[in-house]
């Protein structure tokens, strides 16, 4: 474990570039499903859309899984090792989402079986997230704020994910309602509105191992902590707001773009994050 400092080793950098992969790939596989499942049980989407961006997941599930048995040992990183059983927990729960995800397209026209796949599936990314944040935190203690923050990202980058595809859908298909894009925008709304919170509380009071109060503010991370703030934060904030508003309207196309800009925002910062905390201990 490598405490906070204000340089970050190029060595630590470049070991972290796997982890950064996996948090990115698991990130837009379990957040993306998650919106399906919320979009399907609360508006009239489409069956057609929500069981290709559930088979999506599936894939970026395999391709996390691929990145998962590369991982190296975390030698010059924050993280640890994770122990053996936890590993085993985030392999198996990987396998399983996918699955669920690839599966959840078939079982569409039955409400019954695609509801207990979808409840599978999100309890299986719920056991991916929650193993590689506390196999991976120096501590129990310092892995409720990862696992907090695993799902804050999968949420903001899975979401835009699927945001996108929704927009495009409304391109082939014009008739279908608005509720899906208005519901989508609105959540990612909330999401990152909850990031920016969460921001304010770990850059002023402390959260990540071994990191006080300002500690984001004071060392040589200071750009990559402000441009964490004002393009992958407050700069999407305002992307999903003028998109719910424009949601609103139908006017789609424009909806679809300020999507296109958020989702590089918003993966920009999820990159960005996942390697702060990795090399330095940082959550932002």
């Amino acid at each position: 474990m490598l405490p906070y400092t204000s340089r970050v080793p190029s060595t630590s950098i470049v070991q972290s570039l796997p982890y950064v992969a996996w948090v990115l790939l698991a990130a837009l596989a379990t957040g993306s499903f998650a919106f399906v499942v919320l979009t399907r049980q609360l508006t009239d989407a489409t069956r057609g859309y929500l069981g290709f961006t559930a088979f999506c997941a599936g894939l970026l599930a395999l391709l996390t899984l691929a990145a998962d048995w590369g991982l190296p040992a975390p030698t010059d990183l924050v993280v640890r090792t994770a122990p053996a059983d936890l590993s085993f927990a985030r392999e198996v729960g990987l396998a399983a989402f996918a699955a669920a995800a690839l599966v959840y397209p078939f079982v569409g026209r039955r409400p019954r079986a695609s509801l207990v796949v979808a409840l599978a599936g999100l309890a299986a990314g719920t056991v991916v997230l929650g193993a590689a944040a506390f196999g991976w935190a120096p501590s129990a203690v310092d892995g409720v704020p990862l696992l907090v923050q695993l799902v804050m990202l999968a949420l903001a980058t899975g979401g835009s994910l699927a945001a996108i595809v929704l927009g495009h859908w409304y391109l082939v298909t014009p008739k279908i309602s608005e509720r899906p894009l208005v519901l989508q925008a609105r959540a990612l709304l909330a999401t990152v509105g909850l990031q920016v919170l969460l921001f304010v509380t770990w850059t002023t009071l402390g959260g990540g191992p071994g990191q006080d109060a300002f500690d984001a503010f004071s060392g040589g991370s200071l750009l990559l902590v402000v441009l964490r703030l004002v393009v992958s934060l407050l700069f999407p904030l305002a992307l999903c707001a003028m998109a719910w508003r424009t949601a609103l309207t139908r006017s789609m196309e424009s909806a679809t773009g300020l999507l296109y800009i958020n989702l590089a925002a918003v993966m920009a910062g999820t990159i960005g994050a996942a390697a702060l905390y990795l090399s330095s201990g940082l959550l932002l």
